[in-house]
């Protein structure tokens, strides 16, 4: 939505929120490739997660042929909106062809909007790959008066699922 692709961009692209918009804006109104007009993304003004079931087998089948079938969710990935009063006329913010990588732009985007488009891309894909899975850990090491308990925990990634393409706060 609208307000997490200003978050995440400004997290971790350092653009400011109307910076956000104006790139997005410009992926939306589309670029010059090959002698045509693509819009790359669709409206950026949204508070819907849904997205279009033929996006979602589009996402399905390039994570099987790109990163295996282990990445595939056995059922599709459905997302609910959390808002009340969500305006959810439009789809959630995603590239309007998953097949157009961020890679495949790099010569027709300017290195900011290749930034965003790349966040944009990813997690979108990433919003239909499979959970990753932790092994989480704990350990409780009391002293020898018993009044005070020292704890430590931790995790290691047993599976990366969506992982391997897109973290929340991190990159």
């Amino acid at each position: 939505i609208t307000s997490t692709m200003q978050q995440e961009a400004g997290r971790k692209l350092n653009f400011g929120a109307s910076r956000t918009m104006q790139i997005a804006q410009k992926l939306y109104e589309g670029v010059d490739i090959k002698g045509e007009n693509v819009g790359l993304i669709t409206y950026m003004r949204t508070d819907s997660v849904n997205v279009s079931s033929d996006f979602i087998n589009a996402c399905r089948d390039f994570i099987e042929s790109d990163y295996g079938s282990p990445y595939k969710p056995q059922v599709p990935r459905a997302y609910k909106s959390k808002a009340k009063n969500a305006q959810e006329a439009h789809e959630a913010i995603r590239p309007t062809d998953i097949r157009r990588t961020p890679k495949s732009l790099e010569a027709v985007l300017d290195p900011q909007q290749l930034k965003l488009y790349t966040l944009i891309w990813r997690r979108a894909l990433a919003s239909q790959m499979e959970s990753a899975i932790l092994d989480q850990v704990g350990v409780d090491i009391h002293s020898t008066d018993g009044k005070t308990i020292f704890r430590a925990t931790g995790s290691t990634i047993k599976f990366d699922g969506f992982f391997c393409l897109y973290r929340e706060g991190k990159d």
